[in-house]
């Protein structure tokens, strides 16, 4: 989907009506800064605020774009706007082909030899990778099966709200292939034209739906930026065709770029329709309070680097535990003596593998543990150093646009998720990777008196590349 560098805020003109949705810094410093004369004085002044704004609501919007959700919305207040498909005639009112529809093309391309993040030679798609079926807890099902064990599990919800964790499933056999629940313009789902389609009404706005790649050198890749052309956001389709998700150091299997094989198919090119009732609350809180269409992301990543960055205002880094930068387990063996045993390669390498069509070496959430075999999981970068696979492009190009890439020398930097160095109950989760009920693939935990330390002591905990806004 094709946007401008920059997205305007939609802005709301009534003063009672007043919220703020913040950077993850600015709300890490404010929460920092206030909480201790906050805690003094319970009582002091809570309502007297120079502004109207008297509270900080963050909402994550995970895994799915401002479009995806708001393509088709409209301001209710008069002199707001927005920029979404619908404000930029890409899409009318009712979701189906707008004026300028032609004009935000997907492309595909080739890449058989070093990343890139801006193919020179790229043509359109007649017709968009056919989106798979997927989603569901096990099997496509949903959580639960019915309301009694849906509410006894699970808590804090509007008791209207619990029969959505008992719908939504998708039919087993549908899984991992061509959603044919999707009907776009009087297209079957495989052959979508090569632009945004509605999932509503096929697939229900409360059922499952595959999730979108959302890693940290597919989503460079996607963007498509260039200093002379900037983003053209017109490589979605094309690397969730070739890589989606990740290989886990794995090969394709045979065949697999000879169609109809590919990994997950156009699943980011999918929207709803709030002007057909689709996501309702969201809708609401847009229309109550105020929204911003400028915002994208912190990190050009997965949901445990935005995470992260969100609560700390910066990125981590791999560590030996006590603050100290350490190489993650590059080919090696780790967790030697247990079930999760395995060789793994946590440093990314986005490089396509030889005859292949952009299919990554080395990257992945990581494959195996929980009793079985580790393998893969490539999601640390080292990205001072230009000689690393995959960095020369993204670091040319921040500097080409006169960014800093701003990241410190020996420091492996996590881009996308793993689990946590810690236990809900505070205990050390990267001490337990040879349990066969835990995954090897955590965050090191940092010694709390250590870190608290450099912390005082201001050390910079540098952050990785940011996102083109």
């Amino acid at each position: 989907m094709r946007s401008e560098h920059r997205r305007r805020p939609l802005r709301t003109t009534a003063a009672w009506r007043y919220s703020l949705f913040c950077g993850a810094a600015l709300c890490a410093l404010a929460v920092k800064a206030f909480a201790p004369a906050a805690a003094a004085e319970s009582n002091a002044n809570d309502g007297n605020t120079t502004t109207p704004i008297k509270h900080v609501i963050v909402i994550i919007g995970e895994n799915r774009t401002f479009d995806h959700l708001f393509a088709t919305y409209k301001p209710v207040n008069s002199g707001e706007t927005v920029l979404n498909l619908l404000s930029e005639g890409v899409i009318k009112d009712d979701g189906t082909p707008g004026p300028n529809y032609s004009k935000v093309p997907q492309n595909q391309t080739f890449n058989t030899a070093t990343y890139q993040i801006s193919p020179t030679t790229k043509t359109p798609f007649t017709t968009l990778p056919a989106p798979l079926a997927g989603g569901g807890y096990v099997d496509g099902a949903p959580p639960f099966s019915n309301i009694e064990d849906a509410t006894t599990y699970e808590n804090g919800l509007l008791v209207s709200d619990y029969i959505l964790l008992t719908t939504g499933g998708v039919p087993s056999s549908l899984l991992g292939t061509p959603d044919t629940r999707i009907m776009y313009n009087g297209n079957a789902v495989t052959n979508l034209p090569p632009g945004p389609y509605q999932l509503t009404p096929g697939v229900p706005y409360d059922a499952y739906a595959e999730s979108p790649v959302h890693r940290f050198y597919q989503m460079w890749q996607q963007l498509d930026c260039s200093k002379a052309q900037g983003c053209q956001n017109d490589l979605f389709a094309w690397v969730e065709a070739t890589v989606g998700a990740g290989s886990n150091g794995l090969p394709p299997p045979p065949g697999f770029f000879s169609p109809p094989d590919y990994k997950e198919g156009a699943t980011a090119m999918g929207f709803y329709n709030v002007q057909q009732g689709n996501v309702p609350y969201f809708k609401m809180l847009a229309d109550t309070y105020s929204m911003s269409d400028n915002y994208h992301q912190a990190v050009s990543g997965g949901t445990g680097a935005n995470h992260i960055m969100l609560g700390t205002g910066d990125a981590i880094w791999f560590s030996d535990g006590f603050g100290d930068p350490l190489q993650p387990p590059h080919n090696q063996k780790v967790a030697a003596g247990s079930p999760n045993a395995g060789v793994v390669d946590e440093i990314e390498n986005p490089n396509p593998l030889a005859n292949t069509n952009n299919w990554y070496i080395q990257d992945g959430y990581g494959g195996g543990s929980f009793g079985e075999k580790s393998f893969g999981g490539g999601t640390y970068t080292e990205c001072a150093d230009t000689s690393q696979p995959g960095v020369k492009a993204i670091a040319d190009y921040l500097k080409a646009v006169k960014v800093k890439p701003n990241c410190q020398a020996g420091h492996y930097y996590l881009l996308n998720n793993y689990n946590p160095g810690y236990y809900g109950d505070g205990t050390n989760a990267y001490a337990d990777i040879k349990n066969p009920l835990n995954t090897l693939f955590h965050n090191p935990a940092v010694e709390p008196q250590k870190y608290r330390r450099r912390l005082i002591e201001g050390e910079d905990f540098i952050c990785l590349f940011r996102r083109p806004v």
